[in-house]
């Protein structure tokens, strides 16, 4: 979901288009910059945190595919048990 939908004003969407910032880049921005006053900021140190945060993701959802996708059973707010999906199967219903 973007952040951009009706909040925007014609001096922002100005400057963004001058400095070819497409409404993805001020939607990562706000969703994982940091506020300062009434400025959001995500600077290098941050983009680059947030990329290997995104790789070891990457990874993990590899590890799952490769299971066949997993199921993760819950009774009482209690972790009961965790298997892996069989593969060539659907849970279609």
């Amino acid at each position: 979901m973007s952040h951009l939908e009706g909040n925007v004003t014609r001096h922002m969407d100005a400057r963004m288009n001058q400095r070819g910032i497409p409404g993805a880049l001020v939607d990562l921005v706000l969703s994982h910059g940091r506020w300062d006053g009434d400025a959001c900021k995500l600077d290098r140190k941050d983009l680059c945190k947030l990329k290997d945060e995104v790789e070891t993701l990457r990874s993990t959802v590899i590890k799952a595919i490769d299971k066949g996708g997993l199921a993760v059973v819950e009774a009482g707010g209690t972790l009961v048990t965790a298997y892996a999906r069989p593969k060539g199967r659907s849970s279609r219903k």
